[in-house]
Parts: structure tokens; sequence; C-alpha cells
């Protein structure tokens, strides 16, 4: 079985070897290495120049203009030729076995369509935390999109390379719009495994994922993507309910960001991040957020008064803030 492996680069040079390293050195042969230079400003496309010298199975592809990562990844994906498609980050990298251990289980099971790594955080300071899943063997595919709506198994697996195609990276935003991927791939599987394979994932504070600023916007705007993408895929009305519910909950979340940091914002990206908030509140089907949930103290939809739903919101985590100084 043909194995592509996808690594998306963008300034990685401290770090991509040793993701080629664990790439080129794993035990499952049959692979190609399909990496993207995202307009690296540093000497990553000189490492990967020199690995593609010495392996002829690593692929180099290159954006025209810094794009952010879905775009990088989906020009490997149109190159892609094996039976099944892995991703991996270019600071992070692979157990030996990691993708001989998927092979395995998609070869012992014809409806298996997506099958997820062990996965384990590796921070900064050496420390290693794995991410816990409850014990499973097999899970629907509607299942799996189920729980990764709360996480409760990660978004670290290789798929059936007719589902890469299918549904290639949404470029809506440069961050969080690849968990739209990942749901979508486990949504239309018939079936979704793990493996004992393991891909290693290096925390970093300074990824643009965890950086304190406006992008932190792209969450609520990723998900209106993805909600306009289950509605034209007509999926069954109690998944649309599910997301709704979910939007709804990290639309609070981001309210709350936008109270703890708006100190560091200027008027223009308080302008930027208020109007965003509103016009996706605004959109809410808010008669899908269960009823238990609406009667809580800032998650109640106000669904007619703009303005109150905000001093809701700011009542509710100056009392949050107040109630965590007093009792830490």
């Amino acid at each position: 079985m043909k194995v592509s492996v996808i690594v998306a680069v963008y300034n990685a040079s401290e770090y991509i070897e040793k993701c080629l390293n664990s790439l080129v050195e794993q035990s499952h042969r049959d692979i190609e290495i399909l990496c993207v230079d995202d307009c690296s400003t540093d000497d990553s496309m000189a490492i990967l120049n020199r690995y593609a010298e010495k392996d002829e199975r690593i692929n180099i592809y290159k954006t025209e203009r810094n794009s952010g990562p879905a775009v990088a990844r989906n020009i490997a994906i149109e190159h892609c030729k094996g039976d099944i498609t892995a991703f991996v980050d270019s600071d992070d990298w692979l157990s030996a076995d990691a993708i001989e251990k998927a092979v395995e289980v998609f070869s012992d099971n014809y409806d298996t369509d997506c099958v997820l790594f062990q996965c384990i955080k590796f921070f900064q300071d050496g420390r290693k935390e794995r991410y816990y899943m409850d014990d499973f063997s097999v899970k629907s595919g509607k299942e799996a999109f189920i729980d990764s709506l709360t996480w409760k198994i990660h978004g670290i697996y290789v798929a059936r390379t007719s589902l890469y195609k299918r549904f290639p990276y949404d470029t809506t935003c440069r961050t969080f719009s690849d968990d739209n991927t990942t749901r979508l791939h486990y949504y239309f599987s018939k079936e979704v495994r793990k493996c004992d394979g393991i891909y290693y994932y290096r925390y970093n504070p300074k990824s643009i994922s965890n950086i304190k600023d406006t992008s932190r916007i792209n969450h609520i705007l990723a998900n209106e993507s993805m909600k306009k993408k289950l509605l034209e895929l007509d999926v069954d009305d109690n998944i649309i309910s599910m997301y709704e519910y979910q939007r709804w909950l990290i639309l609070v979340d981001t309210y709350m960001f936008y109270y703890i940091n708006r100190k560091d914002f200027d008027n223009e990206e308080k302008d930027y991040c208020l109007n965003e908030i509103k016009r996706i509140w605004k959109g809410m089907e808010t008669h899908r957020i269960p009823l238990r949930h609406k009667l809580k103290l800032g998650y109640y939809p106000f669904r007619y008064s703009w303005n109150a739903f905000r001093l809701q919101e700011e009542a509710y985590f100056f009392l949050k803030r107040l109630f965590n100084k007093l009792f830490p």
C-alpha cells in the first residue's frame, strides 16, 4: 500500500530535519513525501533540497506567495499518488513504525477510511504528555464526527486519499479551518479506527493558533464556513444542531477572549472583533441551542438585542474574573 505524506513548511529550519529524518526512516518504505514550502525566509528550502537529493521519495513544491498551511497542503494533495495520505507538521515527527502501524489497520479492515495515530505532546522543557482518548476499536464516521466536536478524539490521522481529494483543506482562514477538514473526513468515513503508531506533536506557544491577537476571531469564521458546508452537503439535521450548539459555545468563548485581551488592541482591532462577533451572533440558529444551556448566565442569546447580549457577556466575564481572584 503506497502512502503519501504531506509536510507544509514555513520557516521551519530549526525542526524540519527531525521531521524529515522520521519520515525517510519509516519501516514502511512505500511512501512519497510531499513537502510544500510556503515562501520561507530562512534556510528551510535549502534543507528540503538537500534531503531531496538524497532520497527520491521526497518531492518539493512551492507556493507562489505565503498563503498559510491549508493552501500549502492542498498543493500537495493535488499531487498525492498514494492509496492513503497522512500529514505531518514541519516541527513534528513520527515514530519509526507509525506508517506501518496505520497501514496494517487499513489492510485488515476494508471499510476503514481514517486511522488515528497515538498522539504525544512534546513540550519545550522536554516533558511529554499523551493525548488520552477513551479506548475504542472502531467508530462510525458520525460517531467520530460527534466526538471531534469536543475533541474527545484528536485530529491526527491517516485517511484514504480519496477523502483528501474530495475534501481538501478549508482555506477560509489561516487558523482553525483545518478542523473543518478533519471533521468532514470523519463524517464521511464508513469506519474510523486507531493504531499504535505515534505522532509526536511539538507544542509551540508561539504558533499562530496560540498568539493572542485578532486572528483568534478566525475560530468563529472557520465555524461559519463549516456550518455552510454541512448545510451544502445536506447532512442529518441532528448533526447541524450539535454543530450549532458547539458554535454557540465557541462564540461565547471568543467574546471572553476579546474581553480579556482588548486592552492590547487598538480601536480598529476592537471594532473588527466586535463587528465579527456581532455578525456571527446575528446568524446563529439559537433554537438549536439546548434550553438548559440558554438559561445559564453568559449563554442566553438575547436574540433580538445585541446590547443586551453584550451587557450579559460583560457582567458574566467580570464576575468570572472576580471569582477567580477571590478563590484562586
